[in-house]
């Protein structure tokens, strides 16, 4: 085995425990959209993403209110380079349709170096079933919802789907300390919560009035991993 062979087998093992981090970091997938037409979204979130404090990428959500239902599209690219080469790629494209608070459709695809992921779902009459890894899921549910960061109900959740994975994983939630955040150069007053999923600890931060903005994890290999408003 040569050297570079070496080494990147070394990186990659070492960013893989990112991919951990990142399966609950894209709370927005898709819905069938039928060709709609694509409108001018009503509210927006453009975080850049960073990797032990070096920007790594961008995680950007836009939301459209469409009447009696809301439309989510996400988008993310995060690239980690070590010496001269790409040791860990993530991309991430996505939309999810709500009604009521309540999720209606998801349609996922992630491509983590290489491999490809697809999440679908559907809310019928007496279920949400997810479609993932060649596995139909019924969730039972009467109201299920994603990771949904950018929603305040979210933070009431005890159970959650995960658009990456299809799984709906138990989770605990629960406001930590109230702290002072500094948001696009400006100090803000800003409460910090604390996200247990499986082996998954998060740290979030949201104003008083639950508006997100921001959020940690630290994978399995202890590198840092923060979104930051832009």
């Amino acid at each position: 085995m040569s050297s570079e062979t070496r080494i990147r087998h070394g990186v990659a093992k070492l960013f893989a425990t990112l991919a951990v981090a990142l399966l609950f970091l894209s709370p927005l997938a898709g819905a069938t959209t039928g060709g709609d037409d694509v409108a001018a979204p009503d509210r927006e979130w453009v975080f850049r993403v960073l990797l032990d404090g070096d920007e790594i990428g961008y995680h950007s959500f836009e939301l459209t209110d469409e009447g009696e239902r809301a439309r989510l599209r996400s988008e993310a690219s995060f690239t980690v380079r070590f010496l001269f080469f790409d040791a860990y790629k993530y991309r991430h494209e996505n939309e999810e349709i709500w009604r009521d608070g309540c999720l209606q459709a998801i349609d996922a695809r992630t491509r983590v170096n290489g491999k490809s992921l697809e999440v679908r779902g559907e809310r019928l009459e007496e279920a949400f079933v997810v479609a993932a890894d060649q596995t139909d899921r019924a969730l039972a549910d009467d109201c299920v919802m994603s990771f949904a960061y950018w929603k305040p109900e979210f933070l009431e959740q005890d159970r959650l789907l995960n658009s990456q994975t299809g799984e709906y994983v138990p989770v605990t939630i629960e406001p930590v300390a109230e702290e002072e955040l500094e948001i696009r150069g400006e100090a803000v007053r800003a409460i910090r919560y604390s996200l247990a999923a499986g082996s998954l600890d998060m740290q979030l931060w949201y104003t008083p009035e639950r508006e997100w903005l921001a959020l940690e994890s630290t994978t399995k290999g202890g590198r840092l991993l923060r979104y930051e408003l832009r």
